[in-house]
C-alpha cells in the first residue's frame, strides 16, 4: 500500500528540507527547495565545479519515513532533463552512510517516477560502500534530492509529492 511521505501543495511543506551544498568541503554550489504557487516545490539551484565542488541537495529533517517491506519509492516530478539522485537516510545524522539512486526526469512535463528500493546503494561521502547493509525501507529517516556528476550550471526540478508504496 502506497504512503504519501511529502505533499508539497502548500508552503509549510518545505519548512522541512534544507540545503545540503557542496560549501561544505570547499565548493561554490548553491540549492533550495521553495514553493511554487501553483502547488508544487522546486527544487533548484546552480552547480559549480570551481573549489573541487560538483554538487547541490537538499535533504529533509529526520521524520519517520519508513515502511516495512516498501518495494519502492514515488516522484511526481517536472524534469528539466538532468540527472538527479533521491537520497535515503536510516538515521538522524548529518554525515554517514547515504542509500541513493538516480533518475532523469524527462523535461518540461510532469511525470512519476518509479524508483525500486533495490536500486538504492550504500555510499559514503559520493563513494559506493561494499561492506554496507542493504537499504532497509522500515528504517528511513531522512529523504533528500541531489545534483551532481558535474552538471555544471542552473538547475530547476519541480515535485508535488513523495511516497513509497
Amino acid at each position: 500500500m502506497a504512503r504519501e511521505l511529502f505533499n508539497f501543495q502548500t508552503s509549510v511543506a518545505v519548512s522541512d528540507w534544507h540545503p545540503i551544498d557542496d560549501v561544505v568541503m570547499g565548493g561554490e554550489s548553491s540549492s533550495r527547495l521553495r514553493h511554487d504557487p501553483a502547488g508544487h516545490a522546486v527544487f533548484e539551484g546552480a552547480v559549480s565545479l570551481a573549489g573541487g565542488g560538483g554538487f547541490a541537495s537538499v535533504r529533509s529533517r529526520p521524520l519517520d519515513l519508513g515502511l516495512p517491506n516498501a518495494q519502492g519509492y514515488l516522484l511526481s516530478v517536472f524534469g528539466d532533463g538532468k540527472r538527479y539522485k533521491m537520497n535515503l537516510r536510516t538515521d538522524d545524522a548529518f554525515d554517514g552512510v547515504n542509500y541513493q539512486t538516480s533518475f532523469v526526469a524527462p523535461a518540461g512535463r510532469w511525470t512519476t517516477m518509479h524508483l525500486p528500493a533495490t536500486s538504492f546503494i550504500p555510499t559514503l561521502r559520493g563513494r559506493t560502500l561494499t561492506d554496507a547493509p542493504q537499504l532497509d525501507p522500515a528504517e528511513v529517516r531522512q529523504i533528500g534530492l541531489m545534483i551532481s556528476d558535474r552538471q555544471a550550471g542552473p538547475f530547476a526540478l519541480g515535485v508535488r509529492t513523495i511516497g513509497v508504496e
